[in-house]
């Protein structure tokens, strides 16, 4: 599904020689600390005004979430297909629809 980025990515990685420092815990870290830079771009505000910056974000986020499964030698596709899975269970359509309560909440 993602093998050409996935190839891109660990190439750029390969190339300087960072996979070294790539663990599970660093990875998990960085994803966090770019989620939150993402995060702080709706801070005050419920609207982005730099699309731009929206999206060299959102690419940090997803860079570190694909190395983070590459870590793991998950599959990507796999592990969202069955994660939709689970939430269509807790989340039924009947219950659920229109409404942004938790699943305990339904």
């Amino acid at each position: 599904m993602y093998e050409k980025v996935m190839k891109k990515i660990l190439e750029f990685r390969r190339h300087r020689n960072w996979e070294q420092f790539h663990t599970g815990e660093n990875l998990t870290k960085s994803l966090v600390i770019e989620a939150s830079e993402l995060l702080e771009l709706f801070q005050w505000n419920h609207k982005v005004k730099d699309i731009k910056k929206l999206k060299e974000e959102l690419a940090d986020v997803l860079i570190y979430a694909f190395l983070l499964a590459d870590r793991y030698q998950l599959d990507l596709e796999e592990i969202i297909l069955n994660k939709i899975k689970i939430n269509e269970k807790k989340y039924p359509v009947k219950k659920a629809y229109g409404t942004a309560k938790k699943y305990n909440e339904l």
